[in-house]
């Protein structure tokens, strides 16, 4: 038996003992099994079950590249045959888990794949690596040409057309992807919280953080830990007890653990690093008021509990962003096509871009190029007090954003 036949049978046994051998889930056993044995064959892995409950299953191919495999997760219903993909691309130091598939019975992955999509979540190689393992070739194009194999060998099997979502960096990503050719099959992308070009004093800010990063990869500094897995699980293991990190009210005191965390989520712009202005507040929707001393210390979230971010960034398997990725996106910000362009004029499906309004902000110049290069289908809206993680993981998204997502 060649490879080929070994691959898929091996998918038909993986999608057999996921979906259950029952008649009525016979057909759609058949088209999955058909669309992961495809996979398998042109990715030259097989998948392997990771996850299931009522309803759905989660198989996962696991891709070397340079020595360090990235995963690409399958989320199936188990009901009713798909009539089209959607693959997930997650945000900058996150994966699929943390991004879309968390919490895990009530989240993105699961409201798309009720909708008939088969979901196919992408997460970038940095996510398995070790900081040595990140060099300085981890930029957008690498991000990019890694996704593209996933997506011209996802639909190999079952030819149905397919839908780019992505969330922060992820949305670059699948702009950038629509960009350089989806196909006749691409219907639609959905950008969720992120920015094409600003204007102005933004722009100008944005090439000074493109110079930082680009800095960086020159001195042989190639990635960043935004720490976050560490914060929260601080938070929520000890949330009363001390932070090393100084109030701005009174610099003698010290954060807890739990309000360091709360005000890193919702203050983000006011943080130190040379990106985190480019949210209009932060990572989350809330309030944070000072008292007297660190323990008066009020906050709340408005949208996303924090045990929720906590299950997420303890999900994550690095946290790292590479610089070059940052670097690529601050030259996007910028306008500055010399470092990274992104062919606006080239995107032909529809687009639907979906920004919060304190995340990234109502900055609609990236929609604004698509549509002025004759695509009509290009919609833009702002989502009033979310922050730019409460899109996937607030409690209302489910009523508030996700439908917006994809319209009728």
């Amino acid at each position: 038996m060649d490879r080929r036949k070994v691959l898929a049978a091996g998918a038909m046994g993986v999608a057999t003992a996921a979906l259950g051998g029952g008649a009525a889930a016979a057909g759609v056993r058949g088209e999955v099994a058909a669309g992961l044995g495809a996979m398998a064959d042109a990715l030259g892995v097989a998948p392997t079950v990771v996850d299931r409950g009522i309803g759905w299953t989660r198989t996962r191919f696991l891709i070397e590249d340079d020595g360090v495999p990235y995963a690409v997760d399958v989320v199936a219903d188990t009901a009713q045959r798909p009539r089209s993909l959607a693959y997930l691309l997650p945000g900058g130091g996150l994966n699929f888990t943390a991004n879309f598939f968390t919490p895990r019975e009530r989240n993105l992955a699961h409201h798309l794949r009720r909708l008939g999509h088969l979901v196919i979540g992408i997460t970038p190689r940095e996510d398995l690596a070790a900081a040595a393992d990140i060099g300085a070739g981890r930029g957008l194009a690498a991000h990019r040409v890694g996704a593209r194999r996933v997506v011209d060998t996802g639909g190999a099997g079952l030819r149905l057309p397919y839908q780019l979502i992505g969330h922060s960096a992820g949305a670059a990503l699948a702009l950038d992807l629509a960009g350089r050719g989806g196909g006749r099959r691409l219907e639609r992308v959905v950008v969720l919280d992120t920015t094409g070009p600003y204007a102005g004093d933004l722009a100008v800010r944005a090439g000074q953080a493109r110079d930082t990063f680009r800095s960086l990869i020159d001195q042989g500094s190639y990635v960043n830990d935004p720490g976050l897995k560490g914060l929260l699980a601080r938070a929520l293991s000890d949330p009363d007890g001390a932070s090393p990190v100084p109030r701005p009210v009174d610099p003698t005191t010290r954060f807890t653990n739990a309000g360091l965390a709360h005000y890193a989520l919702i203050r983000t712009n006011t943080l130190p690093g040379p990106a985190n202005w480019i949210y209009r507040q932060g990572h989350a929707a809330g309030t944070y008021t000072f008292g007297a001393s660190p323990a008066e210390d009020r906050f709340t979230l408005a949208h996303s509990p924090l045990p929720v971010w906590g299950e997420a960034t303890a999900a994550l398997g690095s946290g790292l962003v590479p610089h070059a990725l940052l670097r690529d996106l601050c030259a996007i910000w910028a306008g500055d096509d010399a470092t990274y362009r992104i062919a606006w004029d080239r995107i032909r499906a529809e687009v639907v871009w979906i920004n919060m309004e304190l995340g990234r902000g109502d900055h609609p110049l990236g929609a604004d190029l698509i549509r002025r290069n004759g695509n009509r289908h290009v919609t833009f809206q702002v989502v009033p007090g979310y922050g730019h993680g409460d899109p996937v993981w607030g409690e209302q998204a489910a009523a508030e954003v996700w439908p917006l997502l994809t319209p009728r």
